[in-house]
């Protein structure tokens, strides 16, 4: 996830995500829980080192973000298209 803000000096510095990451990222604060002391250190090191504390946090403002724009009418919920039993 990409946005206007300046990298820091880590070569993957808010850089995409890729599915793997991603699914690492959910599974370690799902261990940990979001009251972990530490947390952020945590997720990075259960990431192996693929992306670093501020990345992490980062990631999950944004996520945090995506979440109340949603919950707040800002951005509408996607039409899938479907198939099965409820469509």
């Amino acid at each position: 996830m990409s946005s206007g803000s300046p990298r820091s000096s880590s070569p993957s510095s808010y850089s995409e995500w890729s599915k793997k990451e991603n699914k690492m990222f959910e599974e370690a604060l799902a261990y940990y829980g979001e009251g972990a002391p530490n947390l952020w250190e945590k997720v990075a090191n259960a990431m192996g080192g693929t992306k670093s504390v501020e990345e992490v946090c980062r990631h999950f403002q944004i996520l945090v973000d995506d979440v109340q724009n949603i919950e707040y009418g800002r951005i509408p919920f996607p039409k899938y298209k479907t198939q099965g039993f409820w469509t």
